[in-house]
């Protein structure tokens, strides 16, 4: 018979890397789900708060861009509108019109159309006049070129 001897587990074993950006992303997201962003108006014509669903997106740094991306199903070219500062992009949009079959009763109703609107953070500087814009298939993707100021640079290490 083997006798195991138990593992010895280290101090630094469970430390989770600090993203600084990660935290405010998670809080973003958080209350982005919490209160969505037409809870101000849940009775105006045509709009249901529960309907205003929030785009899905990806924010990814590639070193010289950025690249943003949006899961925009149902939507057309021509309904979206995007816009950018220096640190944001805001996607505002309008899903297609649904026609509602007139025969049976909904068992389940999640099919939502209506207006969206997402800003979300950038991780750098973005030269605005450069910004493009591609959309195919309801994936948007917008790549932001960074500012000369905000791209990365290597630091070379002096000393022994």
């Amino acid at each position: 018979m083997t006798t195991q001897t138990p593992r010895k587990h280290t101090e630094h074993e469970n430390i989770v890397p600090f993203r600084p950006m990660g935290v405010l992303e998670e809080m973003e997201q958080l209350f982005e789900n919490f209160i969505p962003r037409g809870w101000m108006r849940p009775f105006s014509a045509g709009s249901s708060v529960l309907a205003e669903g929030l785009p899905h997106v990806d924010v990814i740094d590639q070193d010289a861009t950025i690249l943003v991306r949006a899961a925009l199903p149902g939507v057309k070219k021509g309904d979206l509108d995007i816009s950018s500062t220096d640190h944001t992009v805001t996607i505002h949009g309008k899903t297609r019109e649904e026609t509602r079959d007139k025969k049976g009763e909904y068992y389940r109703h999640e099919i939502s159309t209506g207006n969206f609107l997402r800003t979300v953070s950038l991780p750098a500087a973005v030269d605005e006049s450069r910004i493009k814009a591609k959309f195919k298939d309801g994936l948007l993707e917008v790549t932001l070129p960074k500012l000369e100021s905000a791209k990365r640079h290597a630091i070379k290490v002096e000393g022994e």
